[in-house]
């Protein structure tokens, strides 16, 4: 059955009665084969369609269904070299089948991360791990927040009601907030920089009853947890900017997807919605605006990095295998359930109640010409003052690392900036480089989300990017070949010359690394080959030793 006819039958009972999440909830509760094929002939799907999906994600595969605990294995705890001893620790209040993985839970600047209980800590001692088993209480994730420039994400709101009847202004001329949007020249702050304005005036376009708003909080790049400052700091920004999207283009429903790694930022997000609902901010007739209907669902991800890819989501959410979509389509003529969808993420959201309150030109006023306004960035533990800062675009990484960061707290050979896919930064090129779109780019990186992985002078660079093509390899959604395969090649090459005496062929893994970046589908195969080249290029002195 093609994916069209999957994604109709899936759309028969849409958001209200959503696939995935019933998919979820038979996996993680064990089901019998009898209530799968139940859910199955309800939708008129096939049973390998549940399967195909149920057995994607880690958390709901059978293996670790069972697992209770979950011990972070993002890039910055694993250079901070904390979790071995975390899951000795564990292993002292629980079997070893029952101590599972997650790929990051966005404890970057505290670092002994594991999520227990629905919910996530960071631990100093084996007392307070002893403490946080036994009570299963709550833990407050501490870190530090600033801004050097006008606080557009990083101001408190005063009042709900007031914030929200912003769109008041807008409602009689909607072209209008296109046009401000345009001139403003936000750009997608997930990592790719597309002008945000181009997918509204895209979807507004299509002549369809039924569109959609998806929110892309599967925030998974580790070292990354600005999406988590905003929905637990900042909710309603991000409500707000879905809110008004669904305005302009006449969508009635605004979806957010947050992963499951980040279950506070869930509870946050829900509160925020229910905030809403006891103001009359939800449901019909909005503000007294006649006709002006939004509603808003939470899907919550079930650990695949790949969920971040915009078309990969979109399968998620609709129960299907989270795969990546061949582009055209867009999603903003063929999106959610097939029907016209704005998707864009958090961060991106979050800025449009301050570009329409004080307008396009205003924020277009920030930052460089290229890359406007300020950025949420994220710096990991090894920095004296770790934490999420709104910063300037343009401003210099070094002005950054020193009057925000305080330094850090030993000595450090590189960065990787913006997730597995963002490059790898040698310390001392960090004068060089400013914080924006263009300058990152034009020498050879990538902003992404921002993030700041350290990577501490003893740390073996072999080992930094074993564990990047190790992460490709896993996080695979499997369809195209050139990641799927060459991903999983490239790191048995790379266990091998550490663990035997081998030396891989440097042409052989050039040419890998030129078939994942033109053949792959999407940015998790077609990226990766950026920070592995940068590695290359500038601690070639290191690597030498296991390559000919």
């Amino acid at each position: 059955m093609s994916s069209k006819n999957l994604r109709a039958l899936s759309y028969r009972k849409g958001m209200d009665d959503n696939l995935f999440s019933n998919i979820s909830k038979l996996a993680l509760e064990e089901a019998s084969e009898d209530e799968f094929k139940k859910v199955a002939s309800d939708y008129h799907l096939g049973e390998s369609v549940l399967l195909g999906t149920s057995s994607f994600y880690d958390f709901l595969r059978p293996e670790n269904v069972k697992k209770k605990v979950h011990v972070c294995t993002g890039t910055a705890c694993m250079t901070a070299g904390t979790q071995e001893g975390l899951r000795d620790n564990l292993k002292d209040h629980f079997g070893d089948d029952e101590v599972g993985h997650a790929a990051c839970l966005g404890h970057c600047h505290t670092n002994s991360a594991f999520m227990y209980n629905d919910k996530t800590y960071s631990v100093s001692d084996v007392e307070e791990l002893s403490d946080v088993v036994n009570s299963k209480s709550t833990k407050e994730n501490k870190y530090s927040t600033g801004s050097n420039t006008i606080p557009i994400l990083s101001e408190s709101i005063r009042e709900i009601t007031a914030f929200y009847s912003l769109l008041k202004n807008w409602v009689d001329d909607k072209e209008r907030i296109i046009k401000n949007l345009k001139a403003s020249n936000l750009r997608g702050r997930g990592g790719a920089g597309f002008p945000f304005f181009f997918k509204l005036d895209s979807a507004s376009k299509v002549d369809q009853e039924q569109k959609y708003i998806v929110c892309n909080a599967d925030e998974g790049d580790p070292g990354a947890y600005s999406d988590m400052y905003l929905m637990e700091q900042q909710a309603h920004k991000v409500l707000f900017g879905m809110m008004a999207a669904g305005l302009v283009i006449g969508a009635d429903t605004g979806v957010l997807y947050i992963r499951g790694e980040y279950p506070n930022s869930i509870r946050k997000i829900e509160e925020a919605i229910n905030e809403l609902s006891v103001r009359n901010l939800v449901g019909e007739n909005i503000l007294g605006i006649e006709g002006f209907n939004f509603n808003f669902k939470i899907t919550r991800g079930q650990g695949a990095y790949v969920c971040g890819e915009e078309t990969a989501l979109l399968n998620s959410i609709e129960g299907l295998r989270p795969e990546v979509r061949v582009r055209p389509p867009y999603p903003t003529v063929e999106g959610l359930y097939g029907k016209p969808t704005v998707l864009s993420n958090v961060e991106t959201f979050a800025n449009i109640h301050w570009i329409l309150e004080n307008g396009g030109d205003a924020y277009a006023k920030l930052g460089t010409e290229k890359s406007k306004g300020t950025k949420l960035v994220s710096l990991d533990g090894f920095f004296n003052n770790p934490g999420v800062f709104e910063i300037e675009m343009g401003t210099p990484l070094k002005t950054i690392f020193e009057e925000f960061g305080k330094g850090f707290k030993t000595e450090i050979k590189a960065l990787q900036i913006g997730g597995p896919l963002g490059g790898i930064v040698p310390i001392d090129k960090i004068n060089d480089l400013t914080l924006d779109f263009e300058s990152l780019g034009e020498n050879g990186f990538l902003l992404g989300h921002a993030s700041f992985v350290s990577i501490p002078v003893d740390f073996p660079m072999i080992k930094f990017i074993d564990h990047l093509m190790k992460f490709t390899a896993d996080e695979s959604c499997g369809k195209c070949y050139p990641c799927r395969i060459g991903s999983k090649r490239g790191h048995e090459l790379l266990v091998k010359a550490q663990k035997e005496d081998f030396k891989i062929d440097r042409k052989l893994f050039d040419d890998l690394l030129e078939t994942l970046e033109i053949g792959s589908l999407c940015a998790l195969g077609g990226g990766i080959p950026l920070p592995l080249n940068n590695a290359m290029e500038y601690f070639e002195d290191e690597l030498k030793q296991y390559f000919n």
